[in-house]
């Protein structure tokens, strides 16, 4: 099994990571699987701007500025449900960021939407960076071939929202061009009394260039990621209209032309 088919298999699970548990628990930390009702998850396909939105909650949660925030610091207060096996509650509701399918655990949900196009491309890109190799794109989305899940399987699970959680979905292209409308729209979510010029202030300091340039600096936090390559690579919108070969995307859309129909991107 290659390195990033075990990484994101432990990502995508159905509960969250459970295997570590037997392991002592730090003092002042707490195992993963234990939530509270009132957390807020941050949940997403690979791609569709979880990383962003991870330094944004750290921002609008913790009142920090992410653009000069360690990317450690950030991954502490927002921690990954798939890459840690305990966390420290720092308040309730934490905020956790999420690739998985959808679980009883989860009752409060962002759910972040990308335009699946787009997120293969960017998906792709992350495959062969991880595996440090070229990598067939018309096979992985063919087969599925490094992808616990398809994008549409994702998706279409999330939003018929089986087990019922409070959930609004952030469409990334939205959080893109209004980018403080969104923000307010987590805050009303989660319960979170911000002010505009706070927003716009966390809206400016976690913009693509920002966070390129801490990346630069400061790295992605991930012991996982190879050095040398970069994690946040474009950030665009419609991207797969110049990176997504012709064969490639009709393959995308016989599995996930009625998924992008029922978001909005068809």
């Amino acid at each position: 099994m290659s390195t990033i088919k075990r990484t994101l298999t432990g990502l995508f699970s159905r509960s969250p990571a459970r295997q570590e548990t037997q392991q002592a628990v730090p003092a002042g930390h707490v195992p993963m699987p234990q939530f509270s009702e009132e957390d807020v998850f941050i949940v997403g396909y690979p791609k569709s701007g979880n990383t962003w939105f991870q330094d944004i909650a750290a921002g609008l949660a913790f009142g920090m500025l992410p653009e000069f925030a360690p990317p450690s610091l950030v991954r502490g207060l927002v921690p990954d449900v798939g890459a840690f096996p305990h966390y420290k509650r720092y308040i309730t509701p934490m905020f956790f960021k999420s690739h998985a399918m959808p679980v009883p655990d989860y009752k409060r949900v962002v759910y972040l939407l990308r335009d699946g196009r787009d997120a293969m491309v960017s998906f792709h890109h992350h495959i062969a960076a991880m595996e440090n190799r070229s990598v067939d794109f018309l096979e992985t989305v063919q087969t599925g071939r490094s992808l616990p899940c398809k994008w549409h399987e994702h998706v279409e699970a999330w939003l018929d929202n089986p087990f019922q959680a409070k959930m609004i979905v952030i469409k990334y292209e939205e959080l893109k061009k209004n980018t403080v409308h969104e923000l307010q729209r987590f805050c009303d979510f989660a319960g979170l009394k911000r002010s505009p010029e706070f927003l716009k202030m966390i809206a400016e300091g976690t913009g693509f260039e920002k966070m390129r340039d801490k990346e630069i600096k400061l790295g992605v936090g991930d012991p996982q990621w190879p050095k040398g390559k970069t994690f946040r690579r474009r950030g665009s919108v419609g991207s797969y209209k110049d990176e997504m070969p012709p064969e490639v995307l009709n393959a995308f859309l016989k599995d996930s032309a009625g998924t992008l129909r029922r978001c909005g991107y068809l």
